[in-house]
């Protein structure tokens, strides 16, 4: 009984700071959103460009050697 209510306990704590987090935050400006946006599918872009070298150089150079 004992160790649920410390479960308990620590769950509306977690809630608590959750909620505090959404209300310090704040919908952001188109500006904002058109600069995330560019930024996470350049990151994107980088990430499947290296793995298709990585692919490439683990398909194509064995045959080579």
């Amino acid at each position: 009984m004992l160790k649920s209510a410390k479960i308990n306990r620590n769950v509306g704590q977690v809630l608590k700071s959750y909620l505090r987090v959404l209300k310090l935050s704040k919908k952001p400006s188109r500006e904002e959103f058109l600069m995330i946006s560019k930024v996470a599918g350049a990151g994107i872009l980088v990430i499947g460009f290296v793995g298709f070298l990585i692919y490439v150089l683990l398909t194509e150079v064995p045959k080579w050697v």
